[in-house]
């Protein structure tokens, strides 16, 4: 190989070597709704609401495939149920109006929007600790987050923190239900957020 050549690679391989761990963790189909989730959450949370966190909580439900679907039947960027998307649409009339799981806009607005809506339900001892009972909820509803609660105050936990607390507290669910609900706050919230806020999509909760 010629040296000309040599000397050409060479800085080539250290450009394409440069570890980049956020811009990585970031889904490629992501940037194309950052400004529209961006303009969703500020007008639900206000202009400091914590857009890497949902944008994390969408990279976990659907890594930013509109047209995801699970097997179980969760639909769209925020893999909803139908029946959890149509009682959303009936709640919120005029954000939501008609279901439509597959529009990315009306998918972002029921994550946000259900999420806004469970927050304002759930008290905790900060809103890292609050976000994390929020995703629970949203993962497998706010009955079992109630029930798992109730049970670890009984166990003489605190019943206002999540994170070595109420996650340690199974009120009946499966083995494969408690361990995928118990992953999804430690995954969005303790890795998926740190990496979008890394790449500017403004703050998280807890990172």
């Amino acid at each position: 190989m010629a040296p000309l050549v040599l000397l050409i690679a060479i800085p080539l391989v250290a450009i394409f070597a440069t570890p980049q761990p956020a811009q990585a963790a970031v889904a490629p189909d992501a940037e194309q709704y950052r400004r529209e989730l961006t303009r969703i959450v500020h007008a639900e949370w206000g202009l400091d609401g914590p857009v890497a966190t949902f944008a994390a909580q969408v990279h976990q439900e659907s890594h930013w495939k509109f047209n995801a679907k699970s097997p179980v039947g969760a639909q769209g960027l925020g893999q909803v149920m139908p029946s959890t998307a149509t009682w959303l649409a009936q709640a919120f009339p005029k954000t939501l109006g008609k279901v439509e799981p597959y529009n990315p806009t009306w998918s972002l607005m029921a994550l946000v929007s259900y999420d806004r809506w469970l927050a304002d339900r759930i008290k905790a001892r900060n809103v890292c600790e609050q976000a994390a009972m929020v995703l629970s909820s949203y993962n497998g509803g706010l009955g079992w987050l109630i029930r798992d609660r109730k049970l670890a105050s009984a166990k003489g936990a605190d019943p206002l923190a999540w994170f070595g607390s109420i996650e340690r507290f199974n009120a009946g669910r499966s083995a494969a239900a408690f361990n995928e609900n118990r992953g999804y706050p430690r995954l969005i919230l303790k890795r998926w957020e740190a990496d979008y806020i890394a790449a500017g999509w403004g703050l998280g909760v807890c990172s």
